[in-house]
């Protein structure tokens, strides 16, 4: 006989109960979720048409998504110091969600689906089909793909699933509830998150600061409660400014702040500056409260550092001074004709 466990709202748990007394709570309410051993998750107690035997088993914790919550309760641990990767450990039932092409690897039993939009209502009850034509619209115009992958777990105990990050840099966790559940980002930091988690945009309202604030007009806005992991170049650092304090940055170096901290651009200084200072004509000005994230190695820098020093793109070798460089690159097969 099988032993069954309802679930409603985010305190209310009912069972151990035995088939027949299931099927008087069902009847009773079915506005719930359930669970028997057997099932891979927690599913609405309307769509359980069967019961099965088994023994009686501990039940799944229910995911944050179906007790009220926005977001799936996941664990991690973040592994590495300069080629980081995050990996993910799931509950049955629970599920992460993650850029297309960040997968590391993952536990036989985790299922991978590909999802309109950014996963964020995949889970019970799902949404329209033009919540999803926006959630994906807003995707396209953050510079990301129209399709996200969720990884949910869908055997017993604990499943594992790890994502890497695309470049060198730090790998930060960071829990949305903890910072007003709003975060606004570059365009291109989101590495994975809890189900549950929204990706929208965010328009820079002042033109300089769409133009010449490093981001352009659109930048990424995480909302929710659940945990993201933002990836940045290089190592990051995290700075609280008080009311009215302000701090000047490069344009490139903006990875993360609270929608409280007000961006702008200012000039680097004289014409002299602007021409011969190495950093470009405008830095970006964050003004506080709140938290910034910044990063040490943006990726246009090193990429433009690599496309400045490969000898297609008109750059020449350092430090290699032998008069067989040349004839030693044709030996290696490191210059073609």
């Amino acid at each position: 006989m099988a032993q069954w466990f309802f679930s409603y709202g985010k305190d209310q748990r009912i069972g151990p109960l035995d088939d027949a007394a299931a099927r008087a709570q069902a009847r009773s309410r079915p506005d719930g979720y359930c669970w028997r051993e057997g099932f891979a998750e927690w599913i609405p107690v309307r769509d359980a048409t069967e019961l099965g035997g088994g023994p009686m088993s501990t039940p799944p914790p229910v995911p944050a998504s179906l007790r009220g919550g926005a977001s799936d309760e996941i664990d991690y641990r973040i592994v590495g110091h300069d080629m980081q990767f995050v990996e993910i450990e799931l509950d049955p039932g629970e599920s992460a969600v993650a850029e297309a092409g960040a997968l590391m690897y993952k536990e036989a039993t985790v299922q991978m689906d590909t999802v309109f939009g950014d996963g964020s209502s995949s889970g019970p009850g799902g949404s329209g089909l033009m919540d999803k034509l926006l959630s994906a619209g807003k995707r396209v115009i953050t510079g990301e793909s129209l399709f996200t992958t969720v990884f949910t777990h869908t055997g017993s105990g604990k499943a594992r699933v790890a994502f890497a990050a695309p470049f060198p840099g730090t790998v930060m966790a960071m829990k949305l509830s903890e910072h007003g559940g709003r975060l606004i980002c570059q365009k291109d930091s989101f590495l994975a998150g809890a189900r549950g988690v929204r990706l929208g945009i965010f328009f820079q309202r002042k033109i300089l600061t769409g133009l010449f604030g490093g981001e352009g007009f659109v930048m990424q806005k995480l909302e929710g409660d659940g945990w993201v992991f933002v990836h940045a170049g290089g190592t990051m650092v995290e700075r609280e400014l008080a009311p009215g304090e302000r701090l000047d940055v490069d344009t490139g170096c903006v990875v993360a702040f609270h929608d409280t901290v007000n961006m702008d651009v200012r000039p680097v200084g004289g014409i002299k500056s602007m021409l011969f200072g190495g950093e470009g004509v405008f830095l970006a000005t964050l003004t506080g409260p709140g938290k910034v994230w910044l990063q040490s190695l943006p990726f246009s820098r090193l990429a433009g550092r690599m496309l400045a020093a490969a000898p297609q793109g008109g750059g020449q070798r350092h430090g290699e001074g032998s008069i067989l460089g040349g004839l030693g690159d044709l030996i290696g097969g490191d210059r073609n004709f």
